[in-house]
Formats: C-alpha cells, sequence, structure tokens
C-alpha cells in the first residue's frame, strides 16, 4: 500500500444503521479488490445545513455508537467531522481521524481540542481562503499536540451560490503538510441554491478528482450513497455507489 492515496468515502450523514451497513459492505469489497484502505466517512450531525428544517443526522451518541458499530464489523477506519469543542473527546474516543469543517477551519478552540485527541486531523481549506492561508490553522493543531495534520481542497467561493475550485491551492497547501485531500462532492455544490437547501451536479465529480490528480493531491473524498437522490443531505452531489469502484481504478 505504499504511496497509494488516502481515500475518505460514506454518506454524508449517518441516515439509518442499514445504509451504513451497505456501504461499508462495498468499502471492504474494494480495500480487498485494489488493496487500499478507504476510511469510512459519515457525520453524526450536519450541524450548518441551509435550512433548520433540514435532516441532521441522529447526534453524537447516537452517531458515535453507530460509527464504533462500522469499525468493529467492518475493520474500516472512521473519520467524521465535529462543530464544537466539546465534542472532541468523546469522538476521539471512536474515529480515526477528526475533520474540521470548512466553515470552522479558523476556530481555534475546535481546532485546539481536536489536536488534543491524538487523531489525525483533517481540517477542510475555507470557502473563504487561499491554499497559503491554511498555514495558520496547522500551525494551530500543531503547536496543540497534533501528531498529523491533512488539509482538504472543497472549492471557493465564486459570487453567490456557486463554486470554483483553483486547483493550484493542492501543491500550495503541499508545501504545509504531506497530505492534501480532494474533496470531489462538496466541491460540485452550488451552496443555497435550491429554495433553502445546497444543490450542485454530481456529473463533475470524476473530473475533479482526475484533475485533482494531475495537481499532485494525495488523497480523495467521496459522499457516496446507493441512491444518492434520495439522501437526506446533500443528494445533489453524492456519488453513486455503483460508480466508485470504476474512478478509484482510474485514479489508481
Amino acid at each position: 500500500m505504499t504511496n497509494k492515496p488516502i481515500f475518505v468515502a460514506g454518506p454524508c450523514v449517518i441516515e439509518s444503521p442499514e445504509l451504513l451497513n451497505t456501504v461499508a459492505e462495498e468499502l471492504v469489497r474494494l480495500n480487498e479488490k485494489y488493496d487500499i484502505d478507504i476510511i469510512f466517512k459519515a457525520s453524526f450531525d450536519k450541524a450548518n445545513r441551509t435550512s433548520i428544517h433540514s435532516f441532521r443526522g441522529p447526534g453524537l451518541y447516537k452517531g458515535l455508537s453507530m460509527l464504533l458499530n462500522i469499525k468493529q464489523r467492518f475493520g474500516l477506519r472512521i473519520l467524521t467531522d465535529i462543530h464544537e469543542s466539546n465534542q472532541a473527546g468523546p469522538v476521539g474516543e471512536v474515529v480515526d481521524v477528526i475533520q474540521i469543517p470548512a466553515f470552522l477551519c479558523r476556530q481555534t478552540d475546535l481546532l485546539v481540542a481536536a489536536a488534543k485527541t491524538g487523531k489525525v486531523v483533517n481540517i477542510k481549506k475555507a470557502q473563504f481562503l487561499s491554499g497559503r492561508d491554511m498555514r495558520y490553522p496547522v500551525q494551530k493543531c500543531l503547536e496543540s499536540g497534533a501528531n498529523e495534520v491533512w488539509l482538504t481542497e472543497r472549492g471557493n467561493s465564486f459570487g453567490y451560490n456557486n463554486l470554483v475550485v483553483d486547483f493550484r491551492n493542492i501543491p500550495d497547501m503541499k508545501e504545509i503538510v504531506p497530505n492534501v485531500i480532494m474533496d470531489c462532492t462538496h466541491s460540485v455544490q452550488r451552496p443555497s441554491a435550491g429554495e433553502g437547501k445546497t444543490v450542485g451536479d454530481r456529473k463533475f465529480v470524476p473530473s475533479m478528482a482526475l484533475a485533482a490528480k494531475a495537481f499532485g493531491a494525495t488523497g480523495y473524498f467521496f459522499e457516496i450513497h446507493p441512491n444518492p437522490d434520495a439522501g437526506l443531505s446533500d443528494a445533489a452531489n453524492m456519488l453513486e455507489l455503483n460508480k466508485l469502484d470504476e474512478l478509484i481504478g482510474k485514479l489508481l
């Protein structure tokens, strides 16, 4: 597995045990097929949804119990995101990678709490920052005891309700940390452009991944779902579960 890229994949939010099991079974199959180590991703709480009426997830403790079950049953490493510093401790007891959402990547207390868990910290680059600006969030984590920090590119705000990816951010961030992940699904969003929800276009997900490879990305982040249009969060942007196999093959 030396020099193989990092893969992170899973549903946007924990919807049900059945969904988690379906996705985990496919990730295990792909790990065996390609001799890789896909990290399972799902959120226990989508605290930054557009509307107060949007589905958020099962919450911290129920969600962590479900993620722990996936870890123990399928042997997958786990990544999830936190939105408040008091979530870092309990999350760190279960997961392998703690993710900092893009909107929160400058929140010092959140970064420090994540760093103190000893887990890998994956910081998503804010939609309003350049790649080079991410040296400051990384510094906060490293000076707070983090052993390993990743950075993730997910696009920049481009006027209203749109994102654009400047792929030069990838080599810029690789000057700060060794591992830079491309968030191939959130980068195709059109934020808040769908009458109270974020929409986007998943057909561009493979192109985002391949372009990121050309710019030297060391990993790829995909939100996936067996039936994305029925997903309870980020439905328009998640990749179909049955298309992940072919895309990983191309990236390898």
